[in-house]
């Protein structure tokens, strides 16, 4: 009897990610995914069941990556503050690689249906933390909203700027808060 062979799913991703990001969102196929990754169709079926959740799972995995960045930088029990300085260093932290990657699949993701509100809704809920009539939560909201317009513009290369010019826009951002 041989063995069962075992699907890598991240593999899988790493694959996903790629067509995305070269061809677009429209191309992210079943056929085109199992090509690259040297696996059946019903392989990428068996590890993810529709399109939507394979484009589920690149998203959650995205979001996955930062999230672990950001509980490296946030304690445990943190509040509205300290949440907001862990986001922001989390942010800032992300190589440039990696964030003109997550802006990459963001876009060409949010152009599929269902997607844009996935994404409202993990905005929403940071937002709706804060209370709007409190001047620190603002601060706070202002900082935050900062952080991602600083983190597109560098991903989406609208705006030049190396390391350290990088490092000084988020000490810049933190003392917002």
């Amino acid at each position: 009897m041989g063995r069962t062979r075992t699907i890598d799913r991240d593999k899988v991703l790493d694959v996903a990610e790629q067509i995305v990001l070269r061809e677009g969102a429209a191309a992210l196929t079943f056929d085109a995914v199992a090509k690259g990754a040297g696996i059946t169709k019903g392989g990428v079926q068996y590890c993810f069941g529709g399109k939507d959740d394979l484009i589920s799972a690149i998203v959650e995995r995205g979001v996955k990556l930062f999230e672990a960045e950001l509980a490296r930088n946030t304690p445990p029990d943190a509040d509205s503050l300290e949440r907001a300085r862990g986001y922001i260093l989390a942010s800032g932290r992300i190589d440039e690689a990696t964030q003109t990657k997550l802006v990459g699949l963001l876009l060409a993701l949010l152009q599929l249906p269902g997607q844009v509100q996935n994404v409202r809704a993990w905005y929403a809920q940071w937002i709706a933390q804060l209370d709007p009539s409190c001047e620190a939560e603002r601060r706070i909201r202002t900082a935050l909203i900062a952080a991602e317009g600083a983190f597109f513009l560098r991903s989406l290369g609208l705006v030049e700027m190396d390391q350290a010019n990088w490092d000084d826009v988020f000490a810049d951002i933190l003392k917002l808060l």
